[in-house]
């Protein structure tokens, strides 16, 4: 801790110095963030050890105010002289860019005062021999489901990052975070008849990931799963949306209410707050201090505090994805979901998010379907985040009588969100793997384009 402490106050430090140097040069205010990484990953194919990349990276990028004007600089060069040029000509720009009535720093008042410790970071460093064991593993898993005839290989990799944000208002803080994953790819049949599935698994602490022959035997099993697709006519049928695909639903949602897009008026729930647009007792959260969450943060891109907010609250639209700008051009204030990196000014993002987890089973979500459709795999990116139309590529199981029969692919689902959010029922099987999670999902009606 003595070191993690040391590393950030250094950072500080700097970026303090740089703030200063800053107003020095004719800013009205700054802020300034450091984001030093450092990463190794290996690949091991049919085998054989492949790739070993090592990277490490260290910037600094400074936002500068005059008046209602900025500008942002980033910088790898931590030199006095070239940290000294680079203020220059960051207050040179700000004085010339284009005035903007909503831009500035967060308001003090809802400034970060305790910079929790949410668990993010491990010290474990594991070396290249431990991952490409790891990789191995993966990978002879995967092969050794009978089915799987070639392999596009297993992985592993390690990493970790530290986050400073200063600002001339007053706020200085960092925090530290690592990842370790592993993962494997492969392919089943033969020809023209293959096909492809993966698995893997990432977690901030090593002793939370996932054992590496259970990723490589899912990405087997998933794999031969696939084989001999069939087509199927077009129809209206219900479709389940696997906890892979469904969080992608989630995230279309959070697109239309964000901040950005409802303040230019391209959501097409931009008319909905304190509405119900999703059906009564779903509840969706974020949670940006979720211990050892894939995207926590004890504070958000401007310093601001963050906090568990609930988005959707019984089907009903609680509030937007607000940062300051965002918030003052709608007239409201921050929701403490300011996202930041080092090139440029902040925008509104989520971070923990998750769907509520409902009452009945996978099996019991679909027991009553005669037939309809169970997606694996989403394809394509047709959806029109102005008015809700929703059209992509899908595979995945047909639903015959309650059950997965047999694979599908080279369909089309097609829908408008808004009809689909207030359709879905969420099943009971919630897992936390990802920034944005959700259970397994029915929506009641969609149209499946096939032959």
């Amino acid at each position: 801790m003595t070191n993690a402490h040391g590393e950030i106050e250094a950072q500080l430090e700097l970026l303090n110095d740089t703030i200063k140097a800053a107003k020095r040069a004719g800013a009205d205010a700054a802020d300034a963030l450091m984001n030093q990484s450092m990463s190794l990953e290996v690949s091991y194919r049919l085998g054989e050890r492949e790739d070993l990349e090592r990277s490490e990276s260290k910037s600094l990028g400074l936002r500068v105010f005059v008046g209602q004007k900025q500008a942002a600089i980033s910088s790898n060069d931590f030199s006095a002289d070239t940290l000294n040029d680079a203020v220059e000509r960051a207050v040179a720009m700000a004085k010339v860019a284009p005035e903007d009535p909503y831009c500035g720093l967060a308001d003090p008042s809802t400034l970060c005062k305790d910079v929790q410790n949410l668990d993010l970071f491990d010290a474990y460093e594991p070396g290249p021999e431990e991952l490409y064991e790891r990789a191995r593993v993966a990978e002879e898993a995967a092969r050794a489901v009978d089915g799987v005839t070639n392999s596009e290989g297993g992985g592993a990799g390690w990493g970790r990052v530290t986050i400073a944000l200063a600002t001339s208002d007053g706020f200085a803080g960092g925090y530290r975070s690592s990842s370790h994953g592993v993962h494997a790819s492969v392919l089943a049949g033969e020809g023209t008849g293959m096909e492809r599935d993966y698995e893997h698994s990432s977690e901030h602490h090593l002793e939370d990931l996932e054992d590496a022959a259970a990723v490589g035997a899912s990405a087997g099993a998933r794999a031969v799963a696939r084989l001999n697709p069939r087509k199927v006519q077009s129809q209206q049928v219900p479709i389940i949306f696997d906890p892979r695909v469904s969080r992608g639903l989630v995230g279309h949602l959070l697109g239309a209410i964000n901040g950005s897009s409802v303040a230019r008026g391209t959501s097409f729930l931009r008319e909905k707050m304190g509405e119900q647009i999703l059906r009564a007792g779903i509840n969706i959260i974020d949670d940006p201090h979720r211990i050892r969450g894939q995207s926590s943060k004890p504070f958000d891109g401007e310093g601001s505090l963050n906090k568990q907010t609930s988005l959707i609250d019984d089907g009903v639209l609680q509030t937007w994805l607000l940062d300051s700008a965002t918030a003052k051009q709608l007239g409201l204030k921050s929701t403490g979901h300011a996202s930041r990196g080092i090139g440029g000014p902040p925008s509104p993002g989520a971070t923990n998010v998750h769907l509520a987890a409902g009452d009945l089973s996978p099996e019991e979500l679909m027991a009553d379907i005669e037939n309809g459709l169970y997606i694996t795999e989403m394809i394509g990116f047709g959806v029109n985040q102005v008015t809700g139309d929703y059209s992509r590529g899908a595979s995945g199981f047909w639903i015959e009588n309650g059950q997965k029969m047999f694979p599908v692919s080279e369909l089309t689902i097609a829908g408008n969100l808004q009809d689909m959010f207030m359709q879905i029922t969420p099943a009971n099987d919630l897992e936390f793997r990802y920034g944005t999670n959700a259970p397994t999902l029915r929506i009641d009606q969609m149209m499946v384009a096939g032959t």
